[in-house]
């Protein structure tokens, strides 16, 4: 059976706080550590009222506490946004607190608008052209370098496992040209998903890290009872997909019974792409899905995601679906 793993925004829900959504992502996170899931992965997004993981290494602080077998990790640090020596520590230190279970996926994206440039006082696109350089700091750090003459205590010797995520074929030549693990984001943003993972197989020089290329790919995934229910309960990030690229996002709203039957056309053909890549249905239908996606895409991993206004029916999903494949 393939590996899977959980990508989690943790979601703030309509009528609900910052402290609920941490609440019910560490729930989730234990459920999907009694039922085999690999790894638990939470991704940075900022100025977002609906998407409470910003401070991703205190949320991982806190998960690795709730949990004890499981990997806890990064989906990713948007690295344009930090100082490396600054996550260098704060990962090291992750690691020396869990140690053997700690992941650091990077992104070259920012995570928010141009807004976010002013609020930390950094220049994001400037940033994001060093991202190359920033991700070899990093290793180099881990490695227990003295980068510019300044050590990393905290970080040297960290066994932090590092992957280059994408949604374009730049993170796949990086990750390539490094020898690291790739994780493409087509569970948003599908179209190059194919030729990317080609490209970074193609193009894949082995490493201290790995000898052969590691993809892993990311699919939504939504299992219930009936295939009606799957698709009710996963409306909500429908809703959410449609704010977002609408311009208004917002907080995790209530599922709705035929969501997409009410939107325009043009709306139904936008979210039609963006979430091609899903697997919602019943427990059979997900696991043919699913299968034909890994057949599709030869991935050495997936990671699922996505979030229910109901955090029952989002943790029994992830029951539910590796019932269904095991």
């Amino acid at each position: 059976m393939i590996p899977l793993s959980v990508l989690d925004l943790v979601s703030v829900r309509e009528g609900g706080s910052v402290a609920d959504a941490l609440a019910i992502t560490t729930q989730t996170a234990q459920v999907a550590e009694r039922a085999g899931y690999k790894r638990y992965w939470v991704a940075e997004h900022h100025g977002m009222e609906g998407i409470a993981g910003g401070a991703t290494s205190v949320v991982l602080a806190h998960l690795g506490n709730a949990t004890s077998t499981i990997r806890i990790g990064a989906g990713g640090i948007m690295l344009p946004n930090h100082n490396p020596y600054v996550i260098a520590e704060q990962f090291g230190t992750l690691a020396a607190l869990f140690p053997g279970r700690v992941d650091l996926g990077l992104g070259r994206a920012a995570g928010a608008d141009g807004r976010l440039a002013n609020a930390l006082r950094k220049d994001i696109v400037g940033a994001a052209d060093h991202f190359p350089q920033d991700v070899v700091e990093l290793q180099a750090r881990f490695a227990g370098q003295a980068v510019g003459g300044v050590a990393s205590p905290q970080a040297s010797g960290a066994d932090v496992d590092m992957w280059i995520l994408g949604s374009s074929l730049f993170g796949a030549q990086l990750a390539a040209m490094l020898g690291l693990p790739y994780a493409f984001a087509s569970h948003f943003a599908p179209a190059l998903l194919d030729q990317a993972a080609a490209m970074y197989r193609e193009k894949f020089k082995p490493s201290q890290v790995l000898d052969r290329p590691h993809f892993m790919a990311a699919i939504n995934v939504l299992a219930a009872d009936t295939d009606e229910e799957a698709w009710y309960q996963a409306s909500s990030t429908d809703q959410s997909f449609v704010a977002l690229r609408s311009g208004t996002p917002g907080k995790l709203k209530p599922p709705v019974r035929g969501y997409r039957e009410t939107l325009p056309q043009a709306a139904r053909d936008m979210l039609g792409q963006v979430r091609s890549v899903s697997a919602i249905g019943t427990p059979q239908t997900v696991r043919t899905e699913i299968e034909a996606f890994v057949e599709r895409t030869r991935a050495d991993e997936l990671i699922v995601g996505v979030a229910t206004f109901d955090p029952a029916a989002q943790q029994r999903s992830l029951e539910l679906t590796m019932d269904a494949l095991a």
